[in-house]
């Protein structure tokens, strides 16, 4: 077979679905066999995602998310001459000269739908007719596999779950004992702060975090709590500066942006703890990535957190402030429950890999193919 993979994304973003498509299509590289795949990249971005002999590669003009893209996209994929296209990015084109597979990570802009702005109203509105019309669905967790069928009405039988995992390169670094770093101007200590990752936005309720920091340090100010803030600002964000603001955390907190790759290993190496009170999650990439680093974890009990998660985290109801106030104390003061959930860590990371995602999605494709 001929399998396209729709890797446009990629020429736009890093993280997320682009990285999901280029980890899992450098994952299939070694056991694709006599089958070819075809990486479908935007001309903006040249080089291959990943060099394999098997692995071609396509250019091709239609950026992802463009209102023409329903009809340049099947115009351009004629000529690849495809037995069966996998789209990574919840959406096949409806017009197309083969089968396809969808991946949908997750159903946010239909749980929350007041997070969409126009544009991607438009973008995500196509996503029921396209689970409908596909010939298969992936999902990314159980959780979202249920979403799926309750909220876009499609029979069990047409949704596989194939789970992501945690970039190979997410281990425990070796940290020493006050060990200091600089990220983009501020300074952090080894075990002197929680560290929260995600773009701030209204569904990964940040909000929850900041009220339990701060009943934190009204009852203990002498520990010094620090929450480190790993992101970017997202939509909606305003209420939370504003909450900032109210609460009187600004000298408490770091806003870091997007680390480095190594220094986000070292972030959840060296964290006290790590938090994510997330309100929904298709899966919870850096929960698994913190977990993969020996983070000691507390984490929303809601979506596909559990799932990930296991028991090697706390699991706390996401609004509930006072049982975050009352854990994160308790894990500051404990090296001993946090040695604990960083032993599990690693070992329910390691249940998760891209190995495995690469045979489950490899099995869909050839019983599509047969």
């Amino acid at each position: 077979m001929r399998i396209g993979i729709d890797a446009r994304l990629n020429a736009y973003r890093q993280g997320g679905i682009a990285q999901y498509t280029r980890l899992l299509l450098t994952a299939m590289a070694p056991l694709v066999g006599d089958d070819t795949l075809i990486a479908l990249q935007h001309r903006r971005q040249p080089q291959p995602l990943t060099v394999a002999r098997n692995v071609g590669r396509a250019l091709l003009f239609t950026p992802p998310h463009n209102r023409f893209e329903p009809l340049a996209l099947p115009v351009e994929l004629l000529p690849q001459r495809l037995d069966l296209l996998h789209c990574p990015d919840f959406v096949a084109p409806r017009l197309r000269p083969c089968p396809a597979v969808v991946t949908i990570h997750d159903l946010a802009f239909l749980r929350f739908p007041a997070i969409l702005d126009a544009d991607a109203r438009r973008y995500y509105s196509q996503v029921r007719a396209s689970a409908h019309a596909a010939q298969a669905i992936i999902a990314v967790s159980e959780s979202t596999r249920a979403d799926i069928i309750e909220l876009l009405g499609l029979p069990p039988e047409r949704v596989d779950v194939v789970y992501e995992a945690a970039a190979p390169h997410f281990r425990p670094a070796t940290v020493g004992a006050g060990e200091q770093i600089n990220i983009n101007g501020c300074a952090l200590r080894a075990g002197g702060f929680a560290l929260f990752v995600s773009t701030i936005e209204p569904r990964k309720n940040l909000e929850t975090l900041l009220r339990a920091l701060r009943v934190c340090l009204d009852r203990r100010p002498q520990v010094g709590y620090r929450l480190a803030i790993a992101g970017v600002r997202g939509w909606l964000d305003g209420p939370v500066f504003d909450l900032i603001r109210e609460l009187r955390l600004a000298d408490h907190l770091d806003f870091l942006g997007w680390p480095q790759p190594r220094e986000l290993i070292w972030l959840y190496s060296a964290c006290q703890i790590y938090l994510n009170p997330s309100l929904y999650e298709g899966f919870g990439l850096p929960v698994l990535e913190a977990l993969a680093c020996g983070a000691p974890a507390v984490v929303a009990d809601t979506s596909s957190l559990p799932e990930v998660a296991g028991d090697a985290a706390r699991l706390l109801p996401p609004r509930d402030v006072a049982a975050w106030a009352a854990t994160i104390a308790d894990l500051w003061a404990d090296e001993g429950a946090r040695g604990d959930l960083a032993r599990r860590g690693p070992a329910q990371a390691a249940r998760f890999s891209w190995e495995r995602a690469a045979r489950e999605t490899l099995a869909i494709y050839r019983r599509l193919g047969r």
